[in-house]
């Protein structure tokens, strides 16, 4: 079924047809909503050179994808891309990966802006005062930042979760348990996720007249082995801690290595609670305790940003609204009162 045969069934004009396809704003959300409905029952696919031509815009998502023998694609990156990719397919929208040399992502941002690659990209993986989103903001390209960056001059459009406020509820309950030697194994504390979560750490302890010594924090690239080694340093210092937070399932499945290498339990000698990123593979409730959380789905938030892109795309977001996801604290068997 091509666009005439499309629009002479619906009784509508072709040009309005298009434009409902293609999101434009002034297509009612019922039109909108009619065309889509017949366009997927009948096998309607718009073609990608004519879309271009009509509307101006590619139907691509562009991600700068940093590359270099000191670059991992982590587990976090992927669940993140699938819920992306999940609501890019069910939108006719396509995703494109740009490779870039990772001290030097400016250019490749540079190059596909001025070739119209793409219609709008998504930032991952913020640092304070980031240069890329003062960069897209320049260049005019929409952008969605998943994640925040501080210290920057206007505000932009980003989606992030509570970290901060997430690791100072757990503390806090931690506190109630009577834990006073609280250490944390973080993630890259060069970007803002882990400062966040170290400030709601220190907060929290503050609170209750405590302070987070800096030999009790361990922040690296969260892997399993980096979880492993950071607690076994920490399990194995002078006044080891009496629980851990730690930012990851995947750093979690090593302390819990190290903690059982060491000749300690959980929640025995250690209370544990991570962050759940919610993979479908790796579930907090199956770990050989049941592993107390700070809870929200990375894939939801993939979704939601090619969502947001796609608003941006077709101009029914502009702005720069920033959403702050709340974080849920869900307590399992693996925090218990302080021992010692």
């Amino acid at each position: 079924m091509n666009l005439k045969q499309l629009s002479h069934m619906l009784e509508l004009s072709q040009t309005t047809v298009s434009r409902a396809l293609n999101g434009y704003p002034e297509v009612n959300e019922e039109t909108r909503r009619r065309v889509m409905d017949a366009a997927k029952r009948h096998g309607y696919r718009p073609n990608p050179s004519a879309r271009r031509l009509a509307t101006g815009k590619s139907g691509m998502i562009g991600y700068v994808l940093p590359t270099g023998a000191a670059v991992s694609i982590d587990p976090h990156f992927v669940e993140f891309l699938s819920g992306l990719g999940d609501y890019a397919r069910g939108h006719d929208l396509d995703l494109v990966l740009s490779p870039a040399d990772a001290d030097d992502e400016e250019t490749t941002y540079r190059r596909i802006a001025a070739n119209r690659q793409v219609d709008a990209v998504y930032v991952s993986s913020p640092r304070p005062k980031d240069r890329r989103v003062a960069l897209l903001a320049a260049l005019a390209l929409p952008f969605i930042v998943h994640g925040r960056s501080e210290g920057l001059d206007a505000d932009y459009p980003f989606i992030d979760i509570d970290n901060e406020g997430a690791f100072h509820e757990a503390t806090r309950l931690l506190v109630q348990l009577g834990h006073r030697r609280i250490g944390l194994i973080n993630g890259d504390i060069r970007e803002t996720f882990a400062i966040h979560r170290e400030r709601g750490v220190r907060r929290a302890l503050a609170g209750s007249g405590l302070a987070l010594e800096d030999r009790a924090v361990v922040s690296s690239a969260m892997t399993e082995e980096n979880g492993y080694r950071a607690a076994r340093r920490l399990l194995e210092s002078d006044g080891r801690p009496t629980a851990i937070l730690c930012s990851s399932l995947i750093m979690a499945l090593g302390v819990q290595r190290a903690v059982s290498d060491v000749g300690l339990s959980v929640p025995g000698d250690l209370s544990l609670v991570a962050h759940d990123d919610v993979f479908t593979w790796l579930q907090p409730e199956n770990f050989s305790v049941p592993l107390s959380t700070t809870r929200s789905s990375i894939r939801a938030a993939g979704a939601r940003v090619a969502e947001r892109l796609a608003a941006r795309i077709s101009g029914l977001e502009d702005g720069a609204r920033g959403e702050v996801w709340p974080v849920d604290l869900v307590v399992r068997g693996s925090i218990a009162g302080a021992s010692v």
